[in-house]
C-alpha cells in the first residue's frame, strides 16, 4: 500500500524501511507533521502513518477521506491525537500499536526519579564546571518511601516492580486492578488516599476526558508535602500551571516528566537557535528540582523495532482484509 509516513525522523525511515525489507508497501517519508496545511502531501495515498504530536482531527480526517486514504496507522499505543470517531464517519479505519517494550517507558521513569531525587543532571553541569561542592545536592533515601501509582497496566507494574525492589511500599490507583500489580504486595486505594499517603507519585495511565488534568490543583492540596512527581505518559494529565504552583510552594519537592501538555510545538525538534515562546515551558526549566525531557521514555532499539514492525505488519493485515482486535481503534 502506498503510505505516507509523517513526523519522520532519521530513524523512523531506517526502521520502517528495514520492517519493509520486503519492498510490500511504498512509503513516502515526510518530515513534515500531519495538520489541515500539510494533508494534502498524502493525495493518492491509501495509508497515513502518524506520531503522537501529529494533528488528526475531524477536519484533517475528512481531506484525508476526500483524497483517497482509508487506513490511518499510529506509530504509538495511545490514540488521543486521533478523532477515531470522525476517522468511523468517513469510512477510514485506524489502527495502532497495541503493544511494544514496556520496560523502556518504566526504566526511564524510574531514572527520571533518581535524577530529579538526587539532582544528578546539576550534579553533571557543576563538576563538569570544576564545581565540585555538595551543597543543594542532597537527596532522600527511596527505601522504605511509600510510591503511588496511577495506571497499573504493564508499564505501571513494572515500574513498581522495580520500585519494591528499592524497598518502597507500593499504593495503586486503576479502574481495573491488576493482580499481578497486587502481587507486589502492593494495596489499591482511591486517588485521594494515594495523593496523600505518597511520597512519590507516577503516572502511567492514558489520556482520556477522564484522566485529563487528573493532577491538578485541587488534587496537588491533597498531595503529601515534598512529593516527588513522575509523569512519562502524556502531558495531559497534569495541569502544568497548578504543578508551577505546588513547586513554587514546596508542595511538590520535584517534578520529572517526560511530556508536557502543550508539546507538540516544541517536541521531536531542535529549537536551540530560536527564542522559545511557551512561557510556561521556559518557567519550569527555570526550577533546579525539574527535570523536563523531551518525549523519549519509549526510545530504546527494542521498543522502536517493535513499533515498527508492528506498523508494517498493520498495513499488511489491512492491506490483505484483516483486523486484529487488539490494533484496530474503535470510538
Amino acid at each position: 500500500m502506498k503510505t505516507a509516513v509523517f513526523s519522520t525522523r532519521r530513524y523512523d525511515q531506517t526502521l520502517l524501511s528495514r520492517a519493509n525489507r520486503d519492498g510490500a508497501h511504498e512509503l513516502l517519508f515526510l518530515q513534515d507533521g500531519l495538520d489541515a496545511g500539510t494533508a494534502a502531501l498524502a493525495a493518492g495515498c491509501e495509508a497515513v502513518c502518524v506520531f503522537v504530536n501529529d494533528d488528526v482531527s475531524a477536519e484533517v480526517l475528512v481531506q484525508l477521506a476526500r483524497q483517497g486514504t482509508r487506513l490511518v496507522l499510529t506509530r504509538s499505543t495511545g490514540y488521543n491525537h486521533i478523532d477515531v470517531a470522525a476517522a468511523g464517519r468517513v469510512g477510514i479505519t485506524v489502527m495502532r500499536v497495541a503493544d511494544y517494550s514496556p520496560y523502556s517507558v518504566a526504566e526511564f521513569a524510574v531514572g527520571l526519579l533518581l535524577a530529579v531525587n538526587r539532582k544528578i543532571a546539576r550534579a553533571s553541569v557543576r563538576t563538569r564546571e570544576g564545581n565540585f561542592e555538595l551543597d543543594g545536592l542532597m537527596g532522600v533515601d527511596l527505601h522504605g518511601k511509600t510510591v503511588g501509582v496511577i495506571g497499573t497496566g504493564k508499564i505501571g507494574t513494572i515500574f513498581a516492580r522495580i520500585m519494591a525492589g528499592f524497598g518502597c511500599r507500593l499504593l495503586g490507583y486503576d479502574t481495573h486492578p491488576n493482580p499481578q500489580f497486587e502481587q507486589l504486595g502492593a494495596r489499591y486505594v482511591g486517588t485521594d488516599e494515594l495523593l496523600a499517603s505518597s511520597d512519590v507519585v507516577s503516572l502511567h495511565c492514558p489520556l482520556t476526558e477522564q484522566t485529563r488534568h487528573i493532577v491538578n490543583a485541587r488534587t496537588l492540596a491533597m498531595v503529601k508535602p515534598g512529593c516527588i512527581l513522575v509523569n512519562t505518559s502524556r502531558g495531559g494529565l497534569v495541569d502544568t500551571e497548578a504543578a508551577i504552583g505546588a513547586l513554587k510552594s514546596a508542595r511538590l519537592r520535584g517534578l520529572a516528566i517526560d511530556v508536557y501538555e502543550q508539546e507538540a510545538s516544541l517536541f521531536f525538534q531542535d529549537l536551540s537557535s530560536t527564542i522559545i515562546t511557551d512561557d510556561v515551558i521556559q518557567r519550569l526549566v527555570s526550577f533546579p528540582n525539574v527535570i523536563v525531557t523531551g518525549h523519549q521514555a519509549f526510545f530504546t532499539e527494542e521498543a522502536i523495532g517493535q513499533i515498527m514492525d508492528t506498523t508494517v505488519r498493520n498495513l499488511t493485515d489491512f492491506s490483505q482484509g484483516l483486523l486484529p482486535v487488539d490494533r484496530v481503534v474503535t470510538a
